[in-house]
């Protein structure tokens, strides 16, 4: 959690706008949070590099366990004999809210750690918002994925 209040950019604000819902996606990118973009992502930038991980490492995997369930065509796959996984796609894709170049699929991936029953949902796009961005998106998020969470569940 950031101990002093961070400036916003002007070019933050807009891609923040981005963010809202019905403006690129129907339920947003920022759930219920009502922090500045720039101290969702210091503050899990923080939480990133405590836990010893990159955004980078996380996407990776993320990206790799996502490749793999896509082999089952929509039907769940059993990914490294821990986690069953489900790729859910809809026509269409998705632009970055930062407004880089190029599309993404619109899926949704959940996984599930069989031996514990805890889940992770996750998007094409938000391996990218991750990767590129840092941006795990806002708290109540349909695609929040907590930085924590993921390095428990997927034992990086």
């Amino acid at each position: 959690m950031s101990t002093r209040p961070v400036k916003q950019s002007p070019g933050f604000d807009k891609i923040e706008r981005n963010m809202r819902p019905m403006c690129l996606c129907q339920w947003g990118f920022l759930g219920y949070d009502r922090r500045k973009l720039v101290e969702i992502l210091t503050d899990d930038q923080g939480t990133v590099n405590s836990l010893g991980l990159s955004h980078e490492m996380i996407a990776n995997r993320l990206q790799e366990i996502t490749a793999k369930a896509r082999q089952g065509l929509g039907d769940p796959v059993v990914v490294d004999d821990k986690f069953d996984v489900e790729v859910y796609e809809v026509r269409g894709k998705i632009p970055c809210p930062w407004g880089h170049p190029g599309l993404y699929r619109k899926s949704h991936v959940k996984l599930e750690r069989i031996e514990t029953g805890e889940t992770l949902i996750w998007s094409d796009l938000g391996i990218h918002l991750i990767e590129e961005h840092g941006f795990y998106q806002g708290r109540g998020s349909p695609y929040r994925l907590e930085p924590a969470d993921i390095k428990r569940i997927l034992e990086l």
